[in-house]
């Protein structure tokens, strides 16, 4: 049994703006596109206590808090103090999975349920960096995560397996890795509102009600997660795929290329890995899957530079068929070092 600790940045964004600009502690805060047609990216925790969230429409935001602080996003310096921090954690193992800009997962086996090691953590972090951090400590990931959510901010939380019950039974189902809100919704109107309505049904019913995440579904609620903690460069691909109506339209596919550009880029920029890989799928109307794949003599990671590769497999692979899903995957993976990149920038 592996001990893993999730460590999450404190509302990060926002706790950066606040550390470059110390007048801004202590009122509502958010990070996103200013115009009515942005949307929150981060908000502090002043700010959510009017209610604002993350993804909530920008003019939704000011309407519930009318001297809220609007700042845009700096991405490179987000991108410093993430640097930072995962340099800190590497001090503690070097199997770290770095989850997102702001969030990972620590492999610690051998070391014990040692509640001293995440306080330091957490105390080195904060005096290195100035951020806080949330921990959560346990025996896989999903407890880990759920553990970190638990008080935040600056939370530390330890989930052995005999607390298990005790800790999963009362929660809602929304706090249920693999629970969206498809599944959600399906759930509450069959009556199952609490882990512990969940965990009164079979696996059978799960399986026939949501396939394989059912399986899964019916694993978290156990406390079962048998995933493990993957530093970034072991991975072998990275990337994103939607389903939708079934379109021909070209200026809808080409659209949804675009966004899956932008986050697969974001993505491999924040995991500090590029590939030389780039594939693309398509699924038709009829279910039937076609993928094309291009290897290129330089590592990509750049949006435009994914976006116009992917356009060019498009063009070549797409003959006007109706479509419910595409997706782009970068594969091949190697190191990219954010500090080069940063510095031919300027």
């Amino acid at each position: 049994m592996g001990i893993i600790i999730h460590v999450d940045i404190d509302a990060f964004y926002a706790s950066v703006e606040e550390l470059d600009d110390k007048s801004i502690i202590g009122k509502p805060l958010v990070v996103g596109g200013r115009s009515n047609h942005g949307v929150v990216t981060t908000a502090n925790y002043v700010a959510r206590k009017y209610g604002i969230h993350s993804a909530m429409p920008m003019y939704m935001a000011k309407n519930l808090c009318d001297h809220l602080i609007i700042k845009p996003m700096r991405r490179e310096r987000y991108l410093e103090k993430s640097r930072q921090v995962f340099e800190i954690l590497r001090t503690y193992t070097d199997k770290i999975e770095k989850v997102s800009i702001d969030e990972s997962y620590l492999d610690i086996s051998g070391l014990g349920y040692d509640e001293d090691i995440v306080y330091d953590l957490q105390k080195k972090v904060f005096e290195e960096t100035g951020l806080s951090v949330s921990c959560g400590l346990s025996y896989n990931k999903f407890l880990a995560k759920l553990a970190s959510d638990w008080n935040k901010p600056k939370g530390v939380k330890i989930i052995r397996k005999s607390d298990v019950p005790e800790i999963l039974f009362p929660l809602d189902i929304r706090r249920v890795h693999g629970i969206g809100n498809k599944t959600e919704k399906r759930l509450r109107n069959i009556g199952i509102n609490t882990v512990e309505d969940l965990y009164a049904l079979s696996y059978d019913f799960l399986v026939t009600m949501f396939k394989k995440s059912g399986e899964e579904i019916y694993k978290r609620i156990r406390g079962i997660d048998n995933r493990e903690v993957t530093p970034n460069t072991v991975r072998k691909s990275l990337g994103t795929e939607s389903t939708f109506e079934v379109t021909s339209k070209r200026e809808e596919l080409i659209s949804h290329l675009r966004d899956f550009s932008k986050e697969v880029s974001e993505d491999l920029i924040v995991k500090e890995i590029s590939g030389y890989t780039l594939t693309l799928k398509m699924k038709d109307e009829n279910f039937k899957v076609k993928t094309r794949s291009r290897t290129y003599e330089n590592a990509i990671y750049e949006e435009e530079d994914i976006f116009n590769k992917s356009m060019e497999i498009f063009e070549e692979a797409y003959e006007g068929d109706k479509l419910r899903l595409i997706g782009i995957t970068v594969s091949n993976l190697v190191d990219l070092n954010i500090r080069q990149l940063f510095f031919l920038k300027r």
